[in-house]
């Protein structure tokens, strides 16, 4: 992280990895960005893109720089070379097969109503030997438990209240968020070197507002001597560089 970046981090967050609240999500998903990015001439798309992205200080390496959503932005996104509006879960010709070196899907799998049918439509556009990097909460921490679970008529506003914006709140599924569900569905779509670590990302998360600070400080510290049971996941899932019919041939 740069000295700009942490100055503009909230001391409450700079705080965390003195309670040993490591490593941070951003850092697990930046490290395999920059091991799973070409060197240069990069093609690199955003599955289910917003405002911001992780792939951004990787610029430098990204030739093509796509991005997707179920919806069009509010206003273009700049840093974006192209954008397009797909179901991922059943919009495969948004982008043509082997279009990039890697993917990118940021908390977009509590969202998606078939997963398995996401991974797939995703590993189409990849290159073979593309990566997929994805994040998502876990449903084996309790608080993350309950808030997949709640009613729409409660889950919503209190989405408005822990989220950054009201267009950060999008409908929560919850379909497959657990760790070997994740890893199963990933396995399933045919994705090969499957890695899957954990995370404790409430309090960074929920740090806009004290009183959710401190509801996911508390969250974080009782799950973090439970690997299995951290509030979020951060995996990467390669496509295979031969599919399986040529390695049959």
């Amino acid at each position: 992280m740069t000295a700009t970046a942490t100055a503009r981090t909230p001391a409450r967050i700079r705080f965390l990895p003195r309670l040993g609240l490591r490593p941070a999500t951003n850092e697990v998903v930046a490290r395999f960005l920059d091991e799973g990015l070409p060197d240069r001439d990069a093609a690199a798309l955003d599955a289910g893109c917003g405002r911001l992205s992780q792939l951004m200080p990787f610029r430098s390496r990204i030739a093509r720089f796509a991005g997707v959503d179920i919806h069009a932005p509010a206003t273009p996104i700049a840093w974006l070379d192209e954008f397009a509006v797909a179901d991922l879960c059943q919009d495969r010709d948004a982008f043509a097969a082997r279009s990039f070196d890697l993917a990118l899907s940021s908390f977009t799998v509590e969202h998606f109503e078939d997963p398995p049918a996401a991974f797939e439509t995703i590993g189409r556009w990849l290159k073979p030997g593309g990566w997929l990097v994805l994040t998502t909460v876990n449903r084996a921490h309790p608080f993350v438990n309950a808030y997949l679970s709640l009613p729409p008529w409660i889950g919503r506003p209190l989405q408005r209240f822990v989220k950054a914006t009201e267009a950060d709140a999008h409908p929560l599924v919850g379909a497959c968020n657990r760790p070997a569900e994740l890893r199963r569905a990933l396995d399933e779509a045919g994705y090969v070197q499957i890695e899957i670590v954990t995370t404790d990302h409430l309090a960074r998360a929920w740090g806009r507002r004290l009183p959710a600070y401190l509801i996911g400080l508390l969250g974080d510290l009782a799950a973090h001597p439970l690997p299995a049971r951290r509030s979020t996941i951060v995996a990467r899932a390669r496509r295979p560089v031969m599919e399986p019919s040529q390695v049959q041939a």
